[in-house]
């Protein structure tokens, strides 16, 4: 059983005058922040201002690029080159690196958004176009993707350290990849069903997916969406349940024996 886990949030996905989510009580809450790149929200100003928040309560700092697609929020799959995945990752990535370079910090991980996180879990050749923009910027950052994947495959390959995510309020299909968003029952909306999953990830290493079929799901970073409307009080009730069976919360780069990337002290 895992004594620690990792708790990441998707943050500053506001973009000028609109506001989503909680971030700031999120930061208060979580252990790693996965920081919107521009492509499918956030803006300069956003992603200056996340970066500071993250930083002040001493929260590791991670990329999360995107499609090119804002209209869509970054959910759409697109068929792009795999030289065009390298550098629109690699675009993004180097564009937060420059605000936490700014606060004094730096990266720790860098976890793909929506569509792109999708795509790079079943797609090789996308997996590894993602993994080589890692890689090319900095091999001691931590590349995020679900257990069994083509990501983490692409990620071990390159030499990354990989930090294996499970979806505390996501349903999943038998095959372990996640239920499409395009289906009514996507998002677990019950949070005591949310919570038992989540601790059935940590403590088992399984998920029960949507039809019954019990699959391996071992974690290392449980993602707790900042988007919805009682995010934070989910949170809550995740760390107290978790902190109630003696499992302790350490970031990405705190609790994997073979990462070289540190969470900044």
């Amino acid at each position: 059983m895992a004594r620690t886990v990792d708790l990441n949030a998707d943050l500053g996905e506001s973009f000028g005058p609109w506001r989503m989510g909680e971030d700031e009580i999120l930061l208060g809450l979580v252990t790693s922040a996965n920081i919107a790149c521009g492509f499918h929200a956030g803006d300069p100003d956003v992603m200056a201002e996340t970066v500071r928040l993250a930083v002040s309560h001493g929260v590791a700092l991670g990329a999360h690029p995107s499609l090119p697609d804002r209209q869509g929020f970054g959910r759409r799959p697109m068929a792009l080159r795999p030289e065009e995945i390298r550098n629109l990752v690699l675009y993004q990535i180097g564009a937060l690196a420059g605000f936490a370079h700014a606060a004094g910090s730096r990266l720790v991980h860098v976890k793909p958004h929506g569509a792109l996180y999708g795509q790079a879990a079943s797609d090789a050749s996308m997996a590894e176009a993602v993994a080589g923009a890692v890689r090319a910027f900095d091999a001691k950052l931590i590349l995020v993707g679900p257990a069994g994947s083509q990501l983490v495959r692409a990620g071990q390959a390159a030499g990354l350290a990989v930090a294996r995510e499970g979806f505390a309020d996501r349903r999943y299909e038998p095959d372990g990849t996640l239920t499409p968003r395009s289906r009514p029952d996507a998002l677990i909306g019950n949070p005591d069903e949310a919570v038992a999953q989540a601790l059935n990830m940590v403590e088992r290493g399984e998920v029960t997916a949507r039809d019954g079929t019990v699959i391996a799901m071992p974690v290392d970073t449980l993602c707790l969406h900042g988007d919805g409307p009682d995010a934070a009080a989910f949170a809550r009730r995740l760390r107290m349940e978790l902190a109630g069976r003696g499992i302790g919360l350490a970031a990405m780069g705190e609790r994997l024996p073979d990462a070289t990337a540190r969470q900044p002290g």
